[in-house]
């Protein structure tokens, strides 16, 4: 509805802080005035249209939970409901707080019956004597508008409505331009506070714009906002806004923040998610040991617990101290974690309550295997419960267990599928229409002191045997042992090393071993905006994340996963019918793409809908993918003294496709799904293919198949001028176009530009004046055809860093670096985007952008020889 970021520049820090509070508070009352306030007023008060901007933020927070918006007017209440266009969620309040519903008055009073009538012969008199007085009829009196008038006029009405109130024993209430007359006395300070206690409103939001709004915001408590619309006229209001524009853009911040927290607040925070990984299966542990997330047998394959995007009814696999309430339910009380991290340099994510723990790991399988085991192993003294909730297809149809000692099957799969659970009993039980199977243990009871589950999709091999035989401790060193062993190979950066080695092994988990393709991130639809529809598939291998994935491991000193990855991508590039026709993306085993599917049962994270299955950007156009890849190419050469016969012919492949389309339009670095553009980033990257290869050739003695010198300093002195604009003085999005995006970085960042270039300079200026918001740097702020809002993304941020650290600002470079560090979540990992403004991290978890970006942050500071600790 509205850009957060934008709002909060408007609106200015203390006015939003105090929005942001007020959002989360348990049960929210949002009420206003009508003319002057949702309405521009005007001579004619039949013509006062809300804005619509307005209409839908009111009808937008009527929707939410445990919110009420309100329209507290002087108008007649059937005047008020015909002219607003609120729907009935909104509760409308006409004539000042006299009138609550249309029938509230077809009753009155025998003296104030008397009454209304003479005051209407008396207001036909008035019509008579100044026809042109406009005269608004309400059920229990009128209003006499002045707005227009001149001042003798204005006078004299005046005084009729002083003479004629003293005679009816009436008391006037007037507003701007206006007197109400109303036989029975309504007070907008009586009507809010009538709704406030009728609704059980725990904080209110109280916007007008005339002195009869005073009433209303007198009424206001500590913790309440009053806002009073224009500058003339005391108040009591803690703030002004401008005009019925302002108090849209109120209104509709006050939605986003207050949709964010309450759909946000009943979810596990996804920074809180740990990832397990075994180099061929992923999957995510929740703080509370909870297994919610764990595709199987590939990494797009559907999730055998799918818990993550929204409900238990998607499949969980739970272990923890039996529920203080005794409860056998899915959602009953448990006792929170008192620790959860990994194992030293592992991919074991160990939890511990009091008298109990849980480590659990995926086990190693054979090479060319699609099977996946997990391993959960508990100890303690404490009675714990077991409930495992597998459902096949997220969660989309029935899923049927069947016990037996010590072994769960899960039945109509195509591939033997069980919880193994040596020496335990399960009960099956009914959740949601599909079985649940539980259990309940004391570990110090068991044979071994412990308890050990292996849920084992697939077949089984001989470290099976040794879990099932009682050597799991066995299994779960030579587990760890791989990941230790690797990650002492590495040549890590000397500062943040904790930060860096759990990037690092992040990034190895996320590379499929069997096929060496690489995942953005192991979920699909973790939201870039809670409630939004920005939600996307990432467990596939983008060419361009992908070739910095492994590059980012080859600066650390570990070469197999950019190998396994060019050799990946040779097997993607035979099938092709040239390298200027590859996708953006592919599955890592190679295969096309299934088209983007909504999962319609499912509710998605925070209920954020919809969660899509499949990635519609492999059909776009994304030229600069080819930038990347050669230069990891070119990492490759220096790291081994040169590339063999096969790598260069990549390479040269690559610059041909750099020949054939670098001058066409493309989609650009994030899939806007809009009309393609000359995107400066792409142009950027075809600039760096050639580049890159002419390092090689260079350096190894090797002939360029073409006229690539010359065309490189063709594109770049393209770039050069037709990328800047004069206007905001920095590179931008794409030619002729004046808008920021932090990718117009790469400009300096890439080399085409010198870091002390002033075009350079201006641009990281811009970046940061225009798309940095605190520890977080958003990608732009245009347009990008998509509803919704997003996050600032964390490589978005390193880029700014890196940016900082080239052009020599230190300090800004250190200052940034240390708030992207106190992001990480509790195990260590990073999202793909964090909004600064709700506190909340968003997007796929854990992304592989954000950890290359920490990596590269260190690299080259200590290449730099800057301390950013």
């Amino acid at each position: 509805m509205i850009d957060l970021a934008a709002a909060a520049r408007a609106l200015g820090d203390e006015l939003f802080a105090r929005l942001v509070a007020l959002a989360r508070t348990p049960q929210l009352l949002v009420a206003t005035d009508y003319d002057g306030t949702i309405a521009h007023l005007v001579d004619r008060p039949t013509r006062a249209f809300p804005l619509d901007a307005n209409v839908d933020a009111m009808r937008a927070l009527a929707a939410l939970p445990s919110t009420d918006s309100a329209v507290i007017s002087g108008r007649s209440l059937r005047d008020l409901a015909a002219m607003s266009r609120l729907p009935r969620e909104v509760h409308l309040v006409g004539s000042h707080g006299g009138e609550f519903g249309i029938d509230d008055f077809d009753d009155i009073h025998p003296d104030a019956e008397r009454r209304l009538t003479e005051l209407r012969a008396q207001l036909l008199e008035l019509h008579r004597a100044h026809p042109d007085i406009v005269i608004e009829l309400k059920p229990l009196g009128a209003a006499v508008h002045l707005r227009g008038r001149p001042a003798d006029q204005r006078e004299a009405v005046s005084a009729w409505v002083r003479d004629t109130s003293v005679r009816l024993g009436i008391e006037p209430v007037e507003g701007r331009d206006v007197f109400d007359l109303t036989v029975i006395p309504g007070s907008k300070g009586d009507a809010l506070t009538s709704l406030r206690e009728r609704l059980g409103a725990s904080a209110v939001v109280y916007i007008g714009d005339d002195v009869s709004d005073e009433a209303a915001i007198a009424t206001l408590r500590t913790g309440d906002l009053g806002l009073r619309v224009g500058e003339d006229g005391d108040t009591s209001a803690s703030a002004r806004l401008a005009d019925p524009h302002t108090v849209g853009t109120v209104l509709a911040a006050l939605f986003e923040l207050r949709r964010s927290w309450l759909f946000g607040r009943s979810s596990v925070p996804i920074e809180r998610h740990s990832l397990l990984g075994n180099g061929h299966s992923t999957a995510l542990i929740d703080p509370d040991a909870r297994i919610c997330w764990m595709p199987h047998p590939l990494p797009h394959s559907a999730s055998m617990f799918s818990e993550v995007l929204g409900t238990s009814a998607a499949g969980y696999f739970s272990v923890g101290p039996v529920p203080a309430d005794g409860g056998g339910r899915a959602g009953a009380a448990r006792t929170r974690p008192l620790t959860q991290r990994y194992r030293g340099d592992s991919m074991t994510v160990e939890t511990r309550w009091a008298g109990l723990a849980v480590a659990d790991y995926l086990a190693p399988v054979p090479e060319s295997s699609q099977d996946t085991v997990l391993v959960r192993v508990l100890t303690g003294t404490a009675p714990a419960e077991i409930r495992f909730a597998p459902r096949l297809d997220y969660g989309a149809a029935p899923t049927v267990l069947e016990a037996g000692h010590g072994l769960v099957r899960v039945m109509g799969t195509s591939e033997p599928m069980a919880l193994h659970a040596p020496g335990l009993d399960f009960e099956i039980v009914e959740e949601s229409g599909s079985h649940t199977a539980v259990a309940r243990v004391t570990p110090a009871d068991q044979p071994d002191g412990r308890v050990v589950l292996a849920f084992v999709c697939g077949g089984t091999s001989d470290l099976l045997d040794s879990v099932l035989a009682g050597h799991e401790d066995t299994v779960r060193a030579l587990a760890e042992g791989f990941w230790e062993n690797w990650a002492r190979s590495l040549v890590l950066p000397a500062q943040f090393r904790e930060g860096a080695v759990r990037s690092a092994l992040t990034l190895r988990a996320l590379c499929h071993s069997p096929t060496g393709g690489v995942l953005a991130a192991p979920t699909t639809s973790l939201p870039e905006g809670i409630g939004g529809v920005r939600n996307w598939d990432y467990r596939y291998t983008w060419l361009r994340d992908g070739s910095m994935t492994v590059r980012a491991l080859l600066d650390l000193g570990s070469t197999a996963e950019a190998e396994g990855f060019v050799q990946w991508l040779r097997g993607i590039l035979a099938e092709a019918p040239g390298p200027e026709f590859l996708h953006p993306l592919y599955a890592v085993d190679g295969s096309a793409l299934t088209s983007e599917a909504v999962l319609e049962h499912l509710p998605g994270y925070a209920g954020s809908r919809p969660v899509r299955v499949g990635n519609a950007a492999e059909h776009q156009v994304q030229l600069d993918v080819f930038g990347p890849v050669a230069e990891l190419l070119r990492d490759i050469s220096i790291a081994r003294g040169g590339l063999a016969d096969d790598e260069w012919e990549l390479l040269v492949a690559m610059g041909r496709a750099v020949e054939a389309r670098w001058h066409e339009e493309d989609h650009g670095i994030w899939e806007a799904r809009r009309p393609p553009k000359h995107n400066v980033y792409t142009k950027v990257m075809c600039w760096v293919t050639l580049d890159r290869a002419i390092d090689v050739a260079d350096r190894t003695g090797r002939d360029l198949p073409g006229a690539w010198r010359g065309l490189r300093e063709q594109i770049a002195e393209e770039v050069i001028e037709r990328g800047w604009s004069e206007r905001v003085q920095s590179y931008t999005v794409a030619y002729d176009d004046d808008d920021l995006d932090a990718a117009s970085l790469f400009v300096g960042l890439s080399g085409m530009l010198p870091a002390d270039d002033e075009r350079f300079l201006k641009t990281v200026d811009a970046v940061e004046r225009e798309l940095r918001e605190g520890p977080t740097v958003f990608r732009y702020r245009y347009d990008d055809g998509l509803p919704g809002l997003e996050g600032g993304f964390h490589i978005c941020t390193t880029w700014l860093i890196e940016a900082f650290l080239l052009v020599g600002r230190h300090e800004e470079a250190r200052t940034l670096f240390r708030q992207l560090d106190k992001l990480r979540g509790p195990t260590g990992l990073l999202a793909e985007e964090y909004d600064p403004l709700a506190e909340q991290h968003l997007g796929n978890h854990p992304q592989a952008y954000s950890h290359l970006g920490y990596i590269r942050v260190l690299r080259l500071a200590e290449q730099l020889g800057h301390d950013l600790s």
